[in-house]
């Protein structure tokens, strides 16, 4: 685990908004054919919250970004009934591999907790072993937007984080 790794909320006005609605945009643009680039990163800032749901945080690596997640209300159009959800999980691919991601999740399920929100959900084409290392638990597999995915939920309590 990479020690100087500092996880900060993202404000929709930060320098570094631009850059992580990218790659956001990037990895699951496609999941969303029908929104431009313009709208998906609108979408994005809208996320960045004070507190609670919406919120999105980013893992710094000094003044640099190097991942990001996201605790939103809505992250599945076939599953509206579940909510919130823990989304948009990414670290930059020379970042892998020192536990950034986990430190994500980790922040973003500690502001759920923060907020009363004792339940919530994820899904994921292939980290499925991530998340369940982290508590997560699979609910249903099904293809969604052309993608085979599992969603996960989690419960949580003060002893959890």
């Amino acid at each position: 685990m990479i020690e100087n790794i500092a996880i900060v909320r993202l404000q929709a006005d930060s320098p570094h908004a631009r850059t992580v609605a990218g790659w956001t945009h990037d990895a699951w643009g496609h999941l969303h054919p029908d929104t431009s680039a313009t709208e998906y990163r609108r979408a994005f800032y809208a996320q960045c919250g004070e507190g609670g749901v919406p919120s999105v945080f980013v893992a710094m690596h000094g003044a640099s970004p190097v991942g990001t997640a996201s605790l939103v209300a809505d992250d599945m159009s076939i599953r509206r009934e579940l909510t919130p959800w823990l989304a948009s999980v990414f670290v930059l691919p020379e970042w892998r591999g020192h536990g950034i991601a986990s430190r994500l999740v980790q922040r973003v399920e500690a502001e759920a907790l923060a907020h009363s929100i004792r339940h919530f959900h994820l899904y994921t084409p292939d980290q499925q072993a991530l998340y369940r290392h982290l508590g997560w638990e699979d609910r249903e597999a099904l293809t969604y937007r052309g993608e085979s995915v599992t969603v996960m939920s989690r419960r949580l309590d003060a002893s959890t984080i």
